[in-house]
């Protein structure tokens, strides 16, 4: 367990070690909880509620690191 002092305007200093890291605060009867988060644009948030289009999207991930890619022709995809 560590000790560390708020300064002047409030702020709690972390160290280094969490240094650029995004936190949500919980309070609870005056305890402080902190969890390191990460921020998913809500745009892309779909991707994560949908099991199957994840799937496909990891998928095709493991495709192309396997190298198993080809090449498609865009005119064949024009409206």
């Amino acid at each position: 367990m560590h000790t560390i002092q708020t300064d002047a305007k409030g702020r709690l200093n972390l160290g280094k070690k969490y240094a650029l890291n995004t936190f949500i605060i919980e309070e609870n009867d005056g305890e402080f909880y902190l969890r390191k988060a990460a921020i998913i644009p809500e745009k892309e948030l779909w991707l994560l509620k949908n099991p199957e289009a994840l799937k496909e999207v990891e998928e095709g991930l493991k495709d192309a690191r396997e190298g198993k890619l080809f090449k498609l022709d865009p005119s064949e995809y024009k409206e």
